[in-house]
């Protein structure tokens, strides 16, 4: 078995945009070559990753157990190849890092498990909090750092941010919905739906903002603070809801299937980042920590 990291991006390209030509797009080849790199790896591997649909392509099980592990590679070996981390080893301090729920959850973990083992030296303190104490923390210097939704960030004065991660927000559907026969969906089709509303880190509001602008009310029938709730009502057909890509996982606790598909109007996207004190200097385990993740995660976008 001879896998190569062309196939793992190929394939991680066209399972994020769900189709093989927005994959093809963005990576600036032809659709022929992503179809071919992607059979190889399955073929390598021994199992379907991906199933072609009337919208494009969508995950098997298999493909989005893999997908996790692509990224984890492909993330490391980028990490290698671009970053002098090596030479900063012995690097020692504290760094007091400030973080969400979502955060935590659904993207941190794979990251903070990579440094500590860059900068073993660097003890690190996490503190999981709600935004608005992330920020308080920041600006008084009882946290060094934060990984939060920047896109909900308030003091943007008072504090600096970098983007790591843009998560675009799609609708969740179960996968016998009516409505994924619909070639377009609007917001429209959506608001006369049964809607399940997750309220963890400000979900809410920022869902808000966009049904605000757009005229438009949910008719929600549960809210919840939990991501794996909403999954397994979803896949039950309970109703549909708007999340980002971040926390999408194609199969619910039960096993049912989540489909997913965008929608005719532009959603703002859920931006993940780094914030910190604009009127405090950055101790060098701080400064390190931000580096790190800039040279992981490709400097951010």
């Amino acid at each position: 078995m001879t896998i190569t990291l062309k196939q793992l991006d190929y394939f991680i390209a066209t399972a994020e945009s769900g189709q093989v030509s927005h994959a093809a797009v963005e990576l600036n080849i032809s659709q022929s070559a992503v179809t071919a790199a992607i059979k190889t790896l399955e073929a390598d591997l021994g199992v379907r990753l991906l199933e072609r649909n009337h919208a494009g392509v969508r995950l098997t099980m298999e493909g989005a157990r893999f997908l996790e592990h692509a990224r984890v590679i492909t993330g490391a070996v980028a990490a290698a190849v671009r970053s002098p981390l090596r030479d900063r080893k012995g690097l020692a301090g504290k760094l007091r890092l400030g973080m969400t729920y979502t955060v935590v959850g659904y993207y941190m973990s794979r990251h903070y498990a990579r440094f500590r083992k860059t900068y073993p030296e660097i003890e690190v303190e996490v503190l999981e909090l709600p935004r608005d104490a992330l920020e308080s923390g920041l600006m008084c210097g009882d946290i060094d750092m934060a990984v939060m939704l920047v896109s909900n960030l308030e003091h943007t004065k008072e504090l600096a941010q970098e983007v790591l991660m843009r998560s675009n927000r799609r609708l969740w559907l179960s996968a016998d919905h009516h409505l994924l026969a619909r070639r377009e969906i609007s917001l429209t089709d959506v608001a006369a739906e049964d809607y399940v509303m997750l309220t963890v880190d400000e979900a809410r509001t920022t869902a808000a903002r966009y049904w605000d602008a757009a005229g438009l009310s949910l008719r929600a029938v549960l809210t919840t603070s939990s991501v794996e709730a909403v999954r397994s009502l979803v896949a039950a057909g309970m109703g549909v809801t708007v999340l980002s890509d971040m926390v999408y996982r194609p199969w619910s606790l039960e096993g049912q299937r989540i489909e997913v598909r965008g929608l005719v109007e532009p959603i703002p996207t859920m931006d993940v980042g780094l914030a910190w004190s604009r009127d405090r200097s950055i101790e060098p385990a701080a400064a390190a920590f931000r580096a790190f993740m800039s040279v992981t995660m490709g400097g951010g976008g």
